[in-house]
């Protein structure tokens, strides 16, 4: 199949060839290795070439709503048998999966052909994917920008057309802040909705798994095959009411919308982001729905200071469950130097400190769903800024928070409410680069935001628009 033809098609229309025999899994297995070959030197977004495995995969034949579709692994969050899972970490270089994650699972039985790991900063822990075991991964909009983190491999693959979707997870931005910075289509799903196991839920809650994909149907599709609870999780939501897949071109009637302009991390948004906030709200305006400017309830300070908490504090837990595994200590040069502050931080926190952190995300959680009885989605800039330079964020670690909330300024917060929230390409910046616009929307609710992407995508489309790699 020639690259052309791979691009103009999504995951779904893709696997529609395979099945009615247009098409082989072989062929589009090695249209998309072939694409890697060609581009992944120049944007380092694929850090483990599993496509012996792929290969072998082939032989397996599957009925799934994806079977014979190309598809990426995040190096972090998702155990694939037999493979080693990084996180992007020289101290878990040799971390081979014993069997895999029920997430893993229900890709391979879609039928999806995992031939590869994408790159991701130490243990998700920046908003840019920039690892020392691995090197910088590299926007195909702009070389020298970052395609943001920590699902920064699965952005830049996805962009450059290595694949129409990928395998993403987000605690704290990571689907949303990659989405936006490559102008990609990025759902990050309700706490519960996706199952963890067996490793287990991130960062109180916080973490979630989906993906990163070019279009909204793609990413509908995904959620229903991998939103099946699995016996023990903590979190647990109600099926949807119909597939997601079927809430695409539904009506999502007229939404009453709440907009800011605020950065609710950092002092204020860079003005191309502002614009384009106003912007998508004229433009969800235009389309019938009651468009009302509004402020975010609830003490953003005092949450930013419980998500640190218990982030040190899972750093720290994850480094010394290892160190108990191999028998000796970490040391300071086994992770880079902010991973290494946080896990001395975390390390120094009593239990009743992160205790007390996890009331206050709760609180805040619930002061932000008094919102959504006025209101069905609130509607804000994605990111602070454009995606910065590649290296901007470590180039002088005294600015280190400040420019990572600056990037990273307005998706932490319903990562600890646990709300649905999506980033959609709806803006480009003076330079060319991508400007995500998020939506939120009440807990489980993922279907309403389905119908409003759908209509957005169909109103303002960018399927088409490509990256100049």
């Amino acid at each position: 199949m020639r690259f052309e033809d791979y691009r103009r098609h999504d995951m779904t229309a893709l696997a529609d060839l395979v099945a009615r025999r247009e098409v082989s899994a072989a062929e589009l297995l090695e249209t998309a290795l072939a694409r890697s070959a060609a581009v992944n030197p120049q944007i380092n977004a694929i850090t483990q070439d599993l496509s012996d495995f792929a290969r072998g995969e082939l032989t397996q034949a599957s009925e799934g709503p994806f079977a014979g579709v190309p598809f990426l692994l995040k190096d972090l969050g998702a155990q694939l048998a037999g493979t080693i899972t990084t996180g992007g970490s020289r101290a878990f270089k040799d971390a081979r999966a014993e069997a895999d994650s029920a997430i893993v699972a229900a890709y391979r039985r879609a039928g999806l052909i995992i031939f590869g790991k994408t790159n991701t900063p130490e243990f998700g822990l920046a908003p840019v994917t920039e690892p020392a075991l691995f090197g910088p991964s590299r926007n195909p909009w702009n070389l020298d920008h970052t395609p943001g983190g920590s699902s920064g491999g699965a952005s830049a693959a996805v962009a450059a057309g290595i694949v129409p979707g990928a395998h993403a997870s987000d605690g704290g931005g990571s689907i949303r802040v990659p989405a936006s910075a490559c102008g990609l289509f990025g759902l990050k799903p309700s706490r519960g909705r996706v199952s963890f196991a067996p490793a287990g839920e991130g960062w109180a809650g916080a973490s979630m798994q989906h993906a990163l994909t070019r279009s909204v149907r793609d990413c509908a599709a995904l959620l229903d095959v991998v939103c099946q609870p699995q016996v023990g999780d903590p979190y647990f939501l109600a099926p949807p009411e119909r597939p997601f897949a079927q809430e695409i071109g539904r009506d999502p009637g007229k939404l009453r919308i709440a907009f800011t302009t605020a950065s609710l991390a950092s002092p204020e948004l860079d003005p191309q982001c502002v614009r384009a906030v106003r912007d998508a709200a004229a433009l969800c305006e235009s389309l019938g729905h009651d468009v009302t400017e509004a402020s975010l309830p609830g003490d953003l300070a005092a949450l930013s200071q419980a998500a640190g908490v218990i982030i040190a504090a899972s750093v720290a837990a994850t480094l010394d469950a290892e160190a108990e595994r191999r028998g000796r200590p970490f040391g300071e040069d086994e992770v880079e130097f902010t991973t290494w502050m946080s896990y001395r931080r975390g390390r120094e926190l009593s239990a009743p400190q992160y205790v007390q952190a996890v009331a206050v995300v709760h609180a805040f959680g619930r002061a932000v769903a008094g919102l959504f009885a006025d209101y069905d989605i609130l509607l804000l800039s994605t990111t602070g800024r454009p995606p910065p330079p590649v290296g901007w964020l470590t180039e002088d670690l005294s600015q280190y928070a400040r420019r990572l909330f600056s990037f990273m300024s307005n998706t932490q917060a319903f990562n600890n409410t646990g709300q649905p929230a999506m980033s959609v390409p709806l803006a480009w910046s003076e330079e060319g680069l991508p400007i995500g616009l998020q939506f939120v929307a009440p807990m489980g609710e993922e279907a309403r935001l389905f119908r409003l992407a759908g209509q957005l995508e169909q109103a303002k489309p960018w399927f088409d628009c490509i990256a100049p790699l």
